[in-house]
């Protein structure tokens, strides 16, 4: 049951995320609309029957979408592998997860006990209801539009920062393209689950060697194993005084 101060959230939140909208303009989500709204922002621990997780999976696929538009219209000199590498910054976990903080859906979110004492996980909560949010968008507008027209902005922010970053995001890549270069063979990588927390920043942590395996070039946390390691490599390769990496024509023109 949506109350009136939760329909007024809704709609707020609505104005917020859609503010071109004609529905925005009025201030008239029908009740149905105001439903799928409160869906996305449901979880699953509440034991409701509608909650967030069918529109996330709608969400995800929208997502993936908006950005390769995204990526064509603002970067279309990208080759494929630039653009892939770039549209996985754009719709990580992490990424959606700071989405999250910056448009306050915490705050917003209709959350079971379980969920809400669990405070390792609120990152993930963060980045699941936000991908609901925009698998609810579109099934309100039907269109693929508002949802790249509300995150276009925090993603000319992100494919700033990581065109400008001459590793592109990848710094596993970049070192072993380096080691291989140098003759030095593969880096190797040892991680170690250290918590087993759900969400927890530091649940990983991940030594990488190169040649001397008893020694570790650099090391690193990260809340996956995949993270730790992009981790440690981005680590080694600020510690390796051997490299140099030359930057980006965008970061020599900002």
């Amino acid at each position: 049951m949506i109350t009136p101060d939760r329909e007024q959230q809704l709609q707020e939140l609505w104005s917020q995320l859609v503010p071109d909208s004609n529905l925005a303009r009025k201030n008239e989500l029908s009740w149905e609309q105001l439903e799928l709204l409160d869906e996305a922002l449901t979880h699953t621990s509440t034991g409701l029957a509608r909650h967030h997780e069918q529109l996330e999976f709608l969400g995800d696929a929208v997502l993936r979408l908006a950005a390769s538009d995204f990526i064509e219209s603002e970067h279309p000199q990208l080759p494929v592998g630039e653009r892939s590498a770039l549209r996985a910054q754009l719709v990580s976990d992490r990424w959606l997860a700071d989405l999250g903080g910056r448009i306050g859906i915490e705050s917003l979110l209709n959350l079971g006990a379980k969920a809400s004492g669990d405070m390792a996980a609120r990152a993930t909560l963060r980045a699941e209801h936000c991908e609901a949010l925009i698998g609810a968008i579109y099934r309100i507008t039907g269109k693929v539009a508002p949802v790249q027209t509300w995150l276009a902005p925090y993603w000319r922010e992100t494919s700033h920062e990581v065109l400008a970053d001459p590793y592109r995001g990848n710094s596993k890549s970049a070192l072993q393209e380096w080691t291989q270069g140098q003759g030095l063979g593969l880096p190797s990588y040892v991680c170690t689950e250290i918590s087993q927390r759900h969400g927890d920043p530091r649940r990983f942590h991940c030594q990488v060697f190169i040649q001397d395996q008893n020694k570790p070039t650099a090391e690193a946390w990260g809340g996956s194993r995949r993270q730790a390691e992009q981790q440690a490599a981005k680590a080694a390769m600020q510690q390796t005084t051997l490299v140099s990496v030359p930057s980006s024509p965008q970061a020599q023109h900002t």
